[in-house]
């Protein structure tokens, strides 16, 4: 047997080295937003001063460049193999780190931002693929479980590990652990994983048959709210993401101890994804969507009233972090939902429609946090609002999808 990316192949990593692989794989993109968030104030003191709320951009660009990066990751894996997408990602992930290590502005920090989110675009998509090539039905589903198990772990972690790095050499030296780190994942997936995806299996990209496919994709009315549902909980999600570090650091004065906190927040909400595994073949994808969709509204109508009443900051606090916990726990019980939802139809395109989902809704997604985000004036009122809106909006579409043979 031959490795198809490196000549003749080495011996396969065992089941526990090729998990202990893919999760880090996979923890490269978590890795890359959560750890920056205890650095926002810190970029706003040095490079915008005049607008600390731009300093969250660095979140979002970030994500706007991860979904462009996955509209093309996915084809291109499908054509040159997995583990040369892995490494081109790798590649371009570090050199735009290194852009970022030297950005005397913000605007050239962005940029950077934008383009490390297309480079890690690649390990993300093809970790994916090459878990489906390496492993089938009930041993890829539990292959992918302990995967996340790992995964769910860094955004409880990351944070805080941007906290001592920024404290010992400053912001910048977040950009050289992206480094480090995406540097470490890549020679181990050179040096002990084989190619997973055969010569004779792969395709060309063929432009015309992405153009056909999301058109159909769109056409198909299903599949179509399907996405439309998940870029509004993409933009949730988001959109809390980008500020609640100003809302713990200017809102409360818990800045210094945010790391610990959205630690804990991450871990609680980690539960859904395990809630929804058990919940999901008794009451089905579109009713756990709707009851949480439902939860939410009422969640953010009570975080909107507490803040209007002015209520005691103790009272605020706890309110606010409830919410937030929701809000993560919120993305366990409807995004993998809406992806089987929006993909059921499309067996027949399946890769295209995957790498086109993922995309439109992330890059959907930022659009909407990013006005919700800026609109920070020292409370959570401008984000609960926002999220109000966008749990309104994503529950009236969730009641319009209907399943094959539905009317």
């Amino acid at each position: 047997m031959t490795d198809a990316a490196t000549g003749p192949q080495r011996r396969t990593p065992g089941q526990t080295e090729f998990v202990a692989l893919m999760a880090m794989l996979t923890a490269i993109t978590a890795f890359s937003i959560d750890s920056m968030l205890p650095a926002l104030p810190a970029i706003a003191a040095e490079l915008t001063p005049d607008d600390p709320n731009r300093a969250q951009l660095v979140v979002t660009s970030f994500v706007f460049g991860l979904g462009l990066g996955t509209l093309f990751s996915g084809p291109l894996s499908d054509a040159f193999g997995r583990k040369p997408v892995m490494l081109g990602g790798a590649i371009l992930y570090a050199l735009a780190s290194v852009v970022a290590w030297a950005a005397p502005t913000l605007e050239t920090v962005l940029a950077a931002r934008l383009v490390m989110g297309m480079g890690a675009a690649g390990p993300r998509i093809a970790t994916l693929a090459m878990v489906r090539d390496t492993y089938g039905g009930r041993d890829m589903a539990r292959i992918m479980s302990f995967v996340m198990i790992i995964f769910t772990l860094v955004p409880a972690l990351a944070p805080s590990l941007g906290a001592v790095i920024i404290a010992g050499v400053g912001w910048r030296g977040l950009f050289l652990a992206f480094i480090a780190f995406v540097g470490i994942a890549m020679v181990w997936l050179w040096l002990r994983q084989p190619e997973s995806l055969a010569p004779a299996n792969r395709r060309p990209v063929r432009v015309r048959a992405m153009r056909e496919a999301v058109v159909e994709m769109f056409t198909h009315p299903t599949t179509r709210l399907s996405i439309y549902v998940q870029t509004l909980c993409f933009g949730m999600l988001f959109a809390v993401l980008s500020s609640t570090q100003q809302v713990f650091d200017q809102t409360f004065g818990l800045g210094d101890s945010f790391p610990l906190w959205f630690g804990g927040i991450a871990l609680l909400a980690s539960s859904a994804s395990m809630l929804n595994a058990r919940l999901v073949g008794r009451l089905g994808m579109r009713a756990l969507v709707k009851g949480m969709l439902t939860a939410q509204i009422g969640l953010s109508v009570v975080m909107i009233a507490v803040t209007v009443l002015n209520v005691p900051t103790a009272v605020l606090f706890w309110v606010y972090v409830v919410w937030t916990v929701s809000l993560f726990f919120q993305a366990g019980l409807t995004i993998g939902n809406l992806n089987a939802l929006a993909m059921e139809p499309m067996g027949h395109i399946a890769g295209i429609a995957a790498s086109v989902i993922s995309a439109v809704a992330t890059m959907g997604a930022v659009v909407i946090a990013i006005p919700i985000g800026l609109s920070f004036n020292g409370t959570p009122l401008p984000m609960a609002i926002g999220i109000l809106i966008c749990a309104i909006g994503a529950l009236w579409l969730t009641a319009q999808i209907k399943r094959p043979g539905e009317f």
